[in-house]
């Protein structure tokens, strides 16, 4: 089971991961300035997890494929990893379904 986990940055702002049953990272927040936006942000990627089209699949400028999730006003709610492949790209965005909507949420902030 996947597990959200809330921290502060050096600069005192809330952050969130999103990790997969193995501990893996497979979302990672923007900053937020208080622990009731970043916890609003949790929700946000429970919800929009469930549709594709919230998915902006990219390419980064050396060629690795990442995704970031985005809300309903297309504000970026999280940001994946560099992967090497485009399938372990849409491994990780079936994770991030899989595992958002019933992951726990652990403050460490």
């Amino acid at each position: 089971m996947g597990k959200f986990e809330i921290k502060t940055d050096k600069s005192g702002q809330f952050r969130f991961n999103l990790k997969a049953g193995n501990g893996q990272v497979i979302l990672s927040s923007e900053a937020y300035t208080t622990k009731a936006a970043c916890e609003n942000g949790i929700e946000s990627v429970k919800t929009n997890s469930q549709d594709d089209n919230r998915f902006e699949r990219k390419t980064a400028k050396n060629g690795s494929p990442y995704f970031n999730l985005k809300a309903s006003n297309g504000q970026v709610i999280g940001a994946s990893e560099m992967y090497s492949s485009t399938s372990a790209m849409e491994n990780g965005i079936a994770s991030v379904k899989s595992n958002a909507p019933g992951a726990d949420v652990e403050d460490n902030s």
